[in-house]
């Protein structure tokens, strides 16, 4: 099996899993008891909170709060900032933002906010003039991720926070950084970001545990109420295996950084580039440069990506034609309609996301049968005409 759907989940690495292994077995007490047997469990809930503070670089470890996955912290985020400025109606988003937050803010809508949703041009790039421009003193919030989850483009988040608090100080910034975490270097104190969310299964921690930063000076109202956990933010017993094993995880992350920067990007523009050059029919959804190392996006014209995932499945390779959340839709992305993708890739589109663990021979093998794959596809496509004109293109080139 030749795992390329990083974006979507990570494995838990051997080393994360040995480390929750013993709060899974042994040091099974609740973290918040008051007897003896509970302190290690306690001990090690701060040990992980400080390493979730350095791997985002926050200034204190009681900016972390834990979460179960990206999505509860940008409702988290999202609905707490909202609640605390009820005067205040405007929001401010992108329309190429993960469901998480487009449905959160679609909601918010029915409730009478309005909402600027944001767009992009054909790379994927935010445009930022028109951000600024829609900026208000009534604006509450503005949420921007970091790094989108099916191109991997960038956004250019501290410069948008320095924008946005010499407009409109009071204005709160909520950065989704789910698929930045791990892939890019973060440091949030040294930003004007006020919130930002993680998730740690995509970092190679397990499912079902994440983080939110908030800074000092950001109040928030609470999503799940009840008990005092993670200083009255957000009720429940803390999940404490998971919440050390995403403590670890960070840990390899920000130490594996360099790596991925230089050896992931290397298989990954390796793979991209073997597709484009020998695939007539393939296209890149992206920004050339402004990406995180892992990922890439390639159109194929005229064919359908749903078949090219099954034939990618039979040869026990794994991809993603966009989103993990929205997989189950049949309809195209809402990432790459935004960037105006031509409607012939647009249900042709398949992401590749690699990881550490990917390997050289693994993306060989990919390079070598994605044009047997084509050729099969193109065969059976109803466009031969248009696939014909694209072929003598591409020798032409």
């Amino acid at each position: 099996m030749i795992y390329l759907d990083n974006n979507a989940t990570t494995k838990v690495d051997e080393k994360v899993l040995n480390e929750m292994l013993p709060y899974l077995r042994d040091e099974y007490a609740n973290a918040s008891s008051m007897y003896s047997f509970a302190s290690k469990p306690a001990k090690a809930l701060q040990e992980a909170r400080a390493q979730i503070r350095d791997f985002v670089g926050a200034k204190d470890e009681k900016e972390i709060y834990f979460t179960s996955c990206g999505s509860e912290s940008a409702n988290t985020a999202i609905k707490g900032v909202v609640n605390c400025n009820k005067e205040k109606r405007h929001l401010i988003t992108t329309k190429i933002e993960h469901p998480c937050v487009l449905n959160t803010y679609k909601e918010l809508e029915k409730q009478g906010y309005e909402v600027d949703y944001i767009g992009v041009n054909a790379q994927g790039d935010l445009n930022i003039s028109e951000l600024t421009e829609k900026l208000r003193k009534d604006t509450a919030l503005v949420s921007v991720m970091w790094a989108n989850n099916e191109t991997g483009v960038i956004n250019p988040v501290e410069e948008i926070a320095e924008i946005i608090k010499s407009r409109s100080p009071q204005t709160k910034f909520f950065v989704d950084g789910v698929q930045s975490a791990g892939k890019i270097q973060m440091n949030v104190k040294d930003t004007k970001i006020d919130l930002l969310g993680i998730s740690g299964h995509k970092f190679h921690a397990p499912k079902g545990v994440g983080a939110l930063y908030v800074n000092s000076s950001t109040r928030l109202t609470s999503l799940i109420n009840g008990g005092h956990q993670e200083r009255g933010l957000r009720a429940g017993t803390e999940n404490v295996p998971y919440i050390v094993g995403m403590g670890k995880a960070a840990t390899l992350a920000s130490d594996a950084l360099e790596y991925e920067l230089k050896e992931v990007k290397r298989l990954r523009d390796k793979l991209e580039n073997g597709i484009l050059r020998n695939v007539y029919n393939s296209r890149l959804n992206a920004n050339l440069l402004n990406r995180v190392p892992n990922t890439t996006n390639i159109g194929f014209e005229y064919v359908e990506g749903e078949l090219i995932l099954l034939h990618l499945s039979d040869l026990g390779i794994c991809a993603s034609s966009g989103s993990a959340c929205t997989s189950g839709s049949l309809e195209p992305s809402h990432v790459l309609r935004a960037m105006g993708v031509p409607f012939t890739a647009l249900h042709g589109s398949i992401r590749f996301s690699l990881s550490r663990f990917t390997t050289e021979k693994e993306v060989d093998f990919v390079i070598e049968k994605m044009p047997e794959i084509m050729d099969k596809l193109t065969k059976i496509s109803p466009f031969q005409d248009e696939l014909k004109k694209l072929r003598e293109i591409k020798k032409g080139e």
